[in-house]
């Protein structure tokens, strides 16, 4: 039953994180820039701080009184991610939902699943699944295969991108994104996939910050909720500067007073969409604490915000136009990437 619930809550939070870049596309006359941070806003300072009291009792005290090297790290580890979440804006902004996804979470997917397991064999720590107590289980050699076949299921996807490069003329391609270029979006894929992967690096390194706040009565389902805040400062950091040279740059200060766009609905959506990001790591810790910080936990949130987006890419017709083939090499990178999460799914049950 464990097992179950923990596929159900990556599920949901993969769904959340898949479905968070929809509202910025009813955002009206602010540049990215603008409507990005104010969304970060609500994603990495507001949000997390609320969900945190309503489910770790005194989380401040917890934060405040945990070992500094601890906090550097988790904060660092956030700071490095957050290039990886701002690229990730850019990707999907360039590749559009179904190519931008697909890239961009294959590479953080086989960095956030195995390299967590390479280090615990490196330097084990108790309690910890280490990559060769993997290989020597039945259930973590399962979990192992389908980390490997939702990769394959990437690549299939990220080849049906490409027919699709190729079969589209300028003018459909802009058609169906905005401002689709291929070889500018996978650039900033490749780079936001790896870093984006720091993300699990930084639960891992905050983690006696959620083990106290099991000690202080909090419930274990939402014990990273602690964790998050500091992660997410880190990320903030890096946003925060980097949108703020945007403004400067681009000229784009006046977004946040331009009378000339509904700048109330502008916020709320921003604000929608940056509330449904944070959800996708408050059902992520759920899972996490029925499955474990390991490879299965990552594959399968990783795995659920391709799928999410991919449909996502159906709805809006990124699709349109392309070929029988191209599309049925789509479906086959969806039908693969459902197949790991099965995989995956009952690994971690045996």
């Amino acid at each position: 039953m464990g097992s179950l619930l923990g596929v159900l809550f990556h599920s949901l939070g993969g769904f959340a994180s898949g479905s968070f870049y929809i509202p910025f596309s009813r955002v009206k006359g602010w540049a990215w820039e603008s409507y990005w941070i104010v969304g970060g806003l609500f994603s990495w300072l507001i949000v997390p701080p609320i969900a945190a009291v309503l489910t770790v009792p005194d989380f401040t005290g917890i934060i405040a009184n945990a070992d500094q090297t601890t906090k550097l790290i988790t904060f660092v580890m956030g700071l490095l991610w957050g290039i990886g979440g701002l690229t990730y804006g850019l990707g999907v902004r360039f590749l559009g939902m179904s190519l931008g996804n697909s890239v961009v979470l294959g590479f953080c997917s086989a960095f956030g699943a195995l390299v967590p397991p390479i280090y615990y064999s490196i330097n084990p720590i108790a309690g910890k699944a280490s990559l060769t107590d993997m290989m020597a289980s039945s259930g973590g050699q399962l979990v192992l295969l389908g980390v490997l076949v939702c990769l394959i299921g990437i690549a299939i996807s990220g080849k049906a991108g490409m027919m699709k490069e190729a079969e589209l003329s300028d003018a459909e391609k802009k058609a169906s994104v905005k401002e689709f270029s291929l070889t500018k979006g996978l650039t900033i894929a490749i780079i936001s996939g790896i870093l984006s992967s720091f993300f699990n690096f930084g639960i891992e390194a905050g983690k006696p910050m959620a083990e106290q706040a099991v000690v202080n009565g909090g419930n274990p389902l939402f014990q990273n909720n602690v964790t998050y805040i500091v992660v997410l400062w880190g990320g903030l950091t890096t946003n925060f500067l980097w949108c703020m040279y945007l403004n400067a740059k681009n000229k784009t200060f006046g977004d946040y007073t331009n009378s000339q766009t509904p700048i109330v609905s502008n916020i709320l959506f921003s604000g929608l969409a940056g509330t449904t990001w944070f959800l996708q790591f408050f059902f992520y810790g759920m899972g996490e604490s029925k499955l474990g910080n390991g490879a299965s936990s990552w594959i399968l949130h990783m795995a659920t915000i391709i799928l999410t987006a991919n449909l996502w890419g159906l709805y809006l017709k990124e699709w349109s136009g392309v070929s029988a083939n191209t599309f049925r090499t789509f479906m086959a990178g969806i039908f693969v990437i459902l197949i790991s999460i099965v995989l995956v799914g009952i690994g971690n049950s045996l």
